[in-house]
């Protein structure tokens, strides 16, 4: 009899060791994706900053160069497909499309010495500059969470956890290879 209570007692302290084993792989998972989810709030902060900076960016260019029309719809576009971007693909796609207008926004402003001269527009290119830096920081800790995350749900056992729960892999946001030049924003400051 002592020999059957031993079985099942150690039978019943596997169990409880796999079931503590389960929780700790499935509560590191709900970590590591609400640790992305918090990165890309991190991200649209400081996206919905850009963009509220390239409205009066816009409105400071046009005073000097009113008859690049079609630079400044092109720019207002890029702006509301950036907003309205739903996945994280779509707004890689967006934030690059956004980045090209910006810079041929920038490379326009360079014909006008009285523009580079305004203050507004030094204070506006300064923020605009800073928020990109931030921007940038951002999504390389996204993207390192989702290669944390991602890593975490193909690695066995974790992935029978991950399959049995849907967690699923998550995109990187990711820059086309054209737009990995920052914006320039330095309009001659050392001159």
């Amino acid at each position: 009899m002592v020999l059957g209570f031993g079985c099942f007692g150690l039978l019943f302290l596997l169990i409880i060791v796999v079931a503590i084993a389960l929780v700790a792989m499935y509560n590191r998972l709900v970590t590591l994706r609400n640790r992305i989810d918090n990165a890309w709030s991190q991200i649209d902060v400081q996206l919905k900053r850009r963009y509220d900076l390239i409205p009066n960016l816009v409105e400071t260019v046009k005073g000097y160069a009113a008859h690049e029309k079609q630079l400044f719809e092109n720019v207002t576009k890029a702006r509301a497909s950036a907003i309205n971007a739903q996945s994280v693909g779509e707004q890689a796609q967006a934030e690059n499309m956004l980045s090209q207008t910006l810079k041929s926004l920038f490379a326009v402003a360079e014909n006008y010495p009285d523009l580079k001269a305004n203050q507004n527009f030094m204070m506006l290119q300064e923020e605009l500059s800073g928020t990109e830096s931030k921007i940038a920081y951002a999504r390389q800790f996204y993207n390192d969470s989702v290669m944390t995350y991602n890593t975490a749900i193909q690695r066995f056992p974790t992935n029978l956890m991950a399959g049995v729960f849907g967690f699923s892999a998550r995109e990187y946001f990711e820059i086309e290879e054209g737009a990995r030049e920052p914006v320039k924003v330095d309009f001659g400051g050392g001159q």
